[in-house]
C-alpha cells in the first residue's frame, strides 16, 4: 500500500495526550464486564428439522458415454429406419450415381438421397451429364474412406467410433464443403472432447478456422497459450511457420496478452488483499477501543473462568502494534517505521469515521481538523485510499477470519 506520509507539526504534541488515550483505554478493556459481541447465536433444533433433504447426485457417466448421450439425444429418429437406410446404401439397390475417389475407386449412392442430404451436392448432380442412367461426380482430395464414411452419414447418421477418429480431420472438411451441419456439429464435439494434442493442435486450429468453428478455434488458441514451449517445437508449428506467419505472429501475440491479463489479475489481486487488511485493521481499531479486547493488555495474564479469547482475528495483529506504540520514545512520523503505520492506520479511521466527536478512537476529532489543512494532492491521495477500502468492505462481510500483519 502506498500510503500518503504524514508529517504535521501538531503531531508530536499530541504524543502525550494519545498515550494517556490509549492507557486508559487499556485499563477499560481489562474489566471482565467486556461483551462478546461476535458470540455466534446457537441454532434451534426446529430450523434443523426443517431443512428439506438435498436431491439425489446425478449419476457418474464416462466421459465417452456423456458425449454419445449428447449426441444421440438430440436425435429422435428410430433405430430400426436408420438401419433400413444404412442398409439402402450398403447393398447400392437402384444406385444411379458414382462417386470417382481418389485411387481410382468410386462410391455408388442414389441421387434423391445425396440431393436431399446436401444442397451442394444436389447442385452438382444438376450439372453432371448422365451416361447410360447413371451420374458420375468427384470428391477428390480425401481418402475413399472418408467419403465413403461421409455418403453413408447421409443415408442414415451412423458412423463407427473408430473410422470417425481416423477421419475426423477429412470428414469435418467434407461436412463444410458439402454444408451438411449435423455431421460437423458431430466432427467439432468429437475435436473439442477426444481428439486435441500438442502435436496437432495447429492442424485442427487452422482447419477451424476455414471450417468456420469459432469455439474449436478458441479451445485451440487457448492450449497454445497454455503450453506455447511444447507446441512451438512440433512439426505442425513448423508446417506453419513457414506457411502462415501472420497466424504464428497471432499466437505469439496472444500468449504476450495472456501473460499481461495475468500479472494484471494477479496484481488486482493482491491489491485487494492490502485493502482487505486495512478494512480489517479499522473494524479492530474501533473493537478494541469501543468494545474492548481481551488480547490487549498484560500478557502475563491468564484468562478467567468465564472469559474467551477475542473473535476477531485482526486483534492478534493490531496487539503487538498497539504496545509498541505505547512504549515507544520517539513516536513521531518519520522517527520509527510502526509508529507512522500506527499513525496511518488513526488517520484512515478519522476518515472513515461518520461521528467523531463520540468516537473513542484516540485522535479521530484531531484527524478531522487536519483534512481542512491538508492540500489537494494529499487529500486526493487519502480520498482514493479510502474509496479502496470501502470497495473491499462492500466485497467482503463485516469481519474476516483472515489474522493481519501490520509489523
Amino acid at each position: 500500500m502506498a500510503s500518503p506520509d504524514i508529517d504535521s507539526p501538531w503531531l508530536c504534541a499530541a504524543n502525550e495526550s494519545f498515550g494517556g488515550c490509549f492507557n486508559m483505554q487499556i485499563e477499560e478493556i481489562k474489566s471482565a464486564n467486556v461483551l462478546n459481541v461476535l458470540e455466534a447465536p446457537s441454532s434451534s433444533m426446529s430450523d434443523t428439522c426443517n431443512i428439506p433433504k438435498p436431491p439425489p447426485y446425478p449419476n457418474k457417466l464416462s466421459k465417452e458415454a456423456n458425449n454419445c448421450k449428447r449426441i444421440l439425444g438430440t436425435c429422435s429418429v428410430p433405430q430400426e429406419i436408420k438401419d433400413t437406410w444404412d442398409r439402402l446404401f450398403k447393398e447400392v439397390y437402384g444406385a444411379d450415381v458414382y462417386i470417382i475417389t481418389d485411387r481410382k475407386s468410386y462410391v455408388p449412392a442414389h441421387c434423391n438421397v445425396l440431393s436431399i442430404s446436401s444442397p451442394v451436392l444436389g447442385n452438382i448432380l444438376q450439372q453432371s451429364k448422365v451416361k447410360d442412367g447413371i451420374r458420375y461426380i468427384k470428391i477428390l482430395g480425401v481418402p475413399c474412406e472418408a467419403v465413403y464414411m461421409f455418403i453413408r452419414f447421409l443415408y442414415s447418421s451412423c458412423y463407427e467410433e473408430d473410422e470417425m477418429k481416423k477421419f475426423v480431420l477429412h470428414l469435418m472438411v467434407l461436412s463444410h464443403a458439402y454444408s451438411v451441419p449435423s455431421l460437423k456439429r458431430i466432427c467439432i464435439d468429437f475435436l473439442e472432447q477426444d481428439y486435441l494434442t500438442r502435436e496437432n493442435v495447429i492442424d485442427v486450429l487452422q482447419l477451424a478456422r476455414s471450417c468456420n468453428a469459432p469455439r474449436l478455434s478458441f479451445i485451440c488458441v487457448r492450449m497454445v497459450v497454455k503450453d506455447l514451449k511444447t507446441i512451438s517445437s512440433t512439426e505442425g508449428w513448423k508446417v506453419m511457420k513457414r506457411a502462415n506467419p501472420a497466424l504464428e505472429q497471432e499466437l505469439v501475440e496472444s500468449v504476450v496478452e495472456a501473460d499481461s491479463r495475468k500479472q494484471e489479475r494477479m496484481r488486482k489481486i493482491e491489491e485487494r488483499k492490502v485493502y482487505l487488511q486495512l478494512y480489517e485493521a479499522m473494524e479492530a481499531l474501533l473493537h478494541i477501543c469501543r468494545d474492548g479486547c481481551r488480547t490487549i493488555g498484560p500478557s502475563d495474564k491468564m484468562l478467567k473462568g468465564s472469559q474467551v479469547a477475542c473473535n476477531f482475528p485482526a486483534c492478534k495483529g493490531l496487539e503487538s502494534l498497539v504496545r509498541h506504540f505505547s512504549n515507544c520514545k520517539t513516536r513521531v512520523p518519520r522517527g520509527c517505521v510502526h509508529c507512522k503505520r500506527m499513525w496511518q492506520l488513526l488517520e484512515l479511521h478519522s476518515r472513515m469515521c461518520n461521528d467523531p466527536d463520540y468516537c473513542k478512537v484516540p485522535l479521530c476529532r484531531h484527524f478531522k481538523e487536519k483534512m481542512q489543512h491538508q492540500t489537494k494532492k494529499d487529500e486526493a491521495k487519502w480520498k482514493l485510499l479510502v474509496s479502496k477500502v470501502i470497495a473491499a468492505k462492500n466485497a467482503l462481510g463485516p469481519f474476516s477470519a483472515r489474522p493481519v500483519d501490520l509489523l
